[in-house]
């Protein structure tokens, strides 16, 4: 057996490539094989690169190779898996064991449910079954619908490979099995209800067809605050005037959906949209502007926050989180600019605030794919950008640098004045292959609970032991 195995794993990456042609040998067929009866007794993940290159298994992934072991096999004709008619090499058949690849096209939570999670061998006389838990690859997480979200609030985790999913946990152990829905025909998402009493952050683990899935840590994080508009966080403000666009806390409003958020910023004031221009007139830069404190805050030093990520974290695994309600469909017109510091011009995309060398980014959820696509929320949101996204550090990535959080911290904290900010801008500009220009804006979109979170992805083992030998070794 020990010799088949590993002439086996030689021929691995052809394997991974296609099967070779059938050696047939006429007593494959022969009458007395074909009515000897199957014994199927393990099943085991055949993966050369792995340190167990031979390794029993309880299940295996689509597009993995699997050895069953047993009595018997040599003469099987058909293989099915879930039902499904699999490919294999007689080649890779001796009585005692046999080998294929788990085809990419075979059916999981589609499948006949008489004959999920079932090896079928069958010869003409004879045939043997197994069971054995058959998986997609991974589950992955993209993205949280509402990464604070107050109790009741549906929660909803995109992904892939989420079908199925029967049991979440949120930080601090609190376990939700029932009430939740997911996609079980793509797995592109699953959703539960907020409970109550959950106050501590971290990510959100699921259970599904498909394995576990966990979610970047930055769930209910409002540890790294930077404004909140209730008392996390100071709210800096200069030459306000009824019609300009700076916004102090007179701008603030009530959470509009009395969700229990309290204060918000209504993104462009009412006094704005109620004045003799009805709204924000087209090619209007630096329409409005929020900022923190400023040099006199000590909260607007963000080393205080390496406590929570640490200055070598890369800016890859680093955000910046708020949240947005948009009641009615924004598109065609505006976009919000972010600024890490108070020394740009709010002049908006394809402006000088728009170098490869500036601490900004832009924020046009309304296109996608080169598309207008009108944008709006029926309950807050949360938007999630890595700093790897600013235009910075997205230049010094491309150009081969690894930016880590430190230098985030330093460039504000060098920065003549130190206020972070977020304002509405409304001029012509150029953007995933469109041209906009720009025309009356007179909406409402409310934002909130801007924030630093821990970005990292993490993906599961799926046999985590193996990690940790090599990380030893």
């Amino acid at each position: 057996m020990k010799n088949f195995k590993y002439i086996w794993l030689l021929c691995l990456t052809s394997f991974a490539i296609g099967f070779t042609a059938c050696n047939d040998e006429d007593d494959y067929f022969d009458k007395d094989v074909q009515n000897t009866p199957i014994t199927i007794n393990k099943i085991y993940l055949e993966n050369a690169e792995s340190s167990v290159p031979d390794r029993e298994v309880t299940y295996a992934r689509l597009g993995q190779i699997i050895r069953v072991e047993g009595s018997g096999l040599y003469g099987v004709k058909k293989v099915y898996v879930n039902g499904f008619d699999t490919y294999f090499n007689r080649t890779y058949v001796t009585d005692n064991n046999m080998i294929f690849q788990l085809d990419e096209d075979t059916p999981i939570s589609e499948a006949d449910p008489e004959e999920r999670d079932i090896i079928r061998l069958v010869k003409d006389g004879a045939e043997g079954t197994f069971n054995f838990t058959i998986r997609a690859a991974s589950p992955t997480v993209t993205s949280i619908s509402n990464t604070l979200p107050q109790a009741g609030e549906t929660v909803t985790v995109y992904g892939t490979n989420l079908h199925e999913t029967t049991l979440v946990t949120l930080p601090g152990g609190i376990e939700i099995s029932t009430d939740i829905t997911s996609d079980d025909e793509d797995g592109e998402w699953y959703s539960f209800i907020m409970p109550s009493g959950v106050t501590e952050s971290g990510s959100i683990t699921s259970e599904g067809a498909n394995g576990t899935a966990v979610t970047p840590p930055y769930f209910n994080e409002n540890g790294c605050y930077i404004l909140n508009f209730d008392g996390l966080g100071v709210q800096g403000s200069w030459s306000w005037s009824e019609t300009g666009s700076m916004c102090d806390a007179t701008d603030l409003v009530d959470d509009p959906l009395n969700s229990g958020r309290g204060k918000c910023a209504q993104i462009v004031p009412e006094r704005l949209l109620n004045s003799a221009d009805s709204g924000i007139v087209p090619g209007k830069p630096r329409a409005t502007e929020w900022w923190t404190g400023g040099n006199d805050s000590d909260l607007d030093d963000w080393s205080r926050m390496y406590s929570i990520i640490p200055s070598t974290t890369p800016v890859s695994e680093v955000a910046l989180q708020f949240d947005i309600y948009v009641p009615e469909a924004w598109s065609g017109t505006g976009h919000i600019q972010i600024c890490l510091i108070n020394n740009y011009n709010y002049a908006g995309i394809g402006s000088d605030d728009d170098g490869d060398a500036n601490l900004v980014y832009f924020y046009v959820p309304w296109i996608e794919d080169g598309e207008n696509v009108p944008f709006m929320t029926e309950n807050w949101q949360t938007v999630t950008i890595p700093f790897s996204e600013f235009n910075k550090y997205a230049s010094l990535i491309e150009e081969g640098e690894e930016p880590t959080f430190q230098m985030v911290v330093e460039d504000r904290n060098a920065g003549t004045y130190r206020n972070f900010g977020m304002g509405f801008v409304n001029t012509d500009f150029t953007y995933g292959g469109l041209d906009i220009t720009s025309s009356l804006f007179n909406q409402r979109i409310y934002v909130d609970n801007w924030r630093v979170v821990p970005y990292e992805h993490i993906t599961v083992s799926d046999y985590p032991e193996d990690d940790e030998e090599e990380t030893t070794e």
